[in-house]
């Protein structure tokens, strides 16, 4: 069965979709099969996979809809498929806001998703969610849906408080509706290492979340940031750029991480314990202060 990760922050402009297009891509690349769900009404994961989402008929609105099944609204991006970064689309547009509405007063109104990505689990090595910046019934679908969370997030100070409230969500989602979900990692985006006070946060994460934080560090890169325009993931537009290479060390990163997907037939893996979440929760609060605190002491030394 696919290993399923949600890509959140409840932060926003922290580079969720640039993260979530350019890791399947990556993984694409090497020989993964994955699917890429947009769980935003922006459309933005899927403009950038080159799909146009004003030519969808069928989308994740459908599928949350329980109107069309993941297999009828995906889409295979012939872009893609051209440079052998093939990987599967489910795409979203703005008939996606109005889905929260609709589905206040349905059955299983939190697990619509992951009830519909079950009936193609075995036919991805990954899947991989990009969520909202915000706490949302579609933010809801995905964490319960996803076995864990990738966590993009810039070496600031007032990143800490986004993180702060994504854990707390997790916590909740782990304790009432999804025993599996627990966090993968930090990842570190935009990194600028010609700016102290991000080298200082990013030494201060990994002392202390050690293990939670990714080895791969994603530069600050303006070919990334271009690459949108074209509708393409970074990795496609541009592959020597630096950070084009920075997600495809991600991508081999991640799968030399993670257990191999296990067949449908196997048994499902032991949830991961609440003592986990929690733990990373109470780092989660030290952290900040003791980084925000740091701060102005580093900044005298300039």
């Amino acid at each position: 069965m696919a290993r399923i990760f949600c890509i959140a922050n409840q932060k926003g402009g922290v580079g969720k979709t640039t993260t979530t297009v350019n890791l399947a891509a990556g993984l694409a690349k090497l020989g993964q099969r994955v699917l890429m769900i947009d769980l935003d009404p922006q459309g933005n994961a899927t403009m950038g996979s080159g799909v146009d989402k004003r030519q969808l008929e069928v989308t994740v609105y459908d599928v949350l809809l329980e109107s069309a099944s993941v297999a009828e609204a995906r889409v295979k991006p012939e872009r893609l498929a051209e440079g052998g970064f093939a990987y599967d689309v489910l795409g979203a547009n703005r008939e996606l806001a109005g889905a929260e509405v609709e589905m206040v007063s349905l059955d299983r109104r939190e697990k619509r998703l992951r009830t519909a990505l079950a009936a193609v689990g075995a036919e991805y090595d990954f899947i991989l969610i990009d969520c909202p910046p915000s706490l949302s019934l579609l933010t809801l679908n995905g964490l319960c849906a996803a076995h864990g969370v990738i966590v993009p997030m810039q070496c600031e100070y007032f990143a800490l408080e986004g993180l702060t409230d994504l854990v707390n969500t997790i916590k909740q989602v782990h304790a009432n509706l999804n025993k599996n979900l627990q966090i993968i990692g930090l990842l570190r985006v935009m990194f600028d290492p010609r700016i102290t006070l991000q080298q200082q946060v990013s030494d201060q994460l990994k002392a202390h979340f050690g293990e939670k934080v990714f080895d791969t560090v994603i530069p600050r890169n303006v070919r990334l940031a271009e690459a949108p325009s074209y509708g393409l993931p970074g990795v496609v537009f541009d592959p020597p750029a630096k950070g084009s290479q920075a997600f495809v060390a991600f991508a081999e990163e991640m799968i030399r991480k993670m257990p191999p997907a296990l067949p449908a037939s196997a048994a499902a893996p032991e949830p991961p314990s609440a003592p986990e979440v929690h733990a990373v929760a109470a780092e989660v609060e030290s952290t900040g202060p003791a980084i925000q605190a740091a701060g102005p002491a580093e900044a005298k030394q300039e």
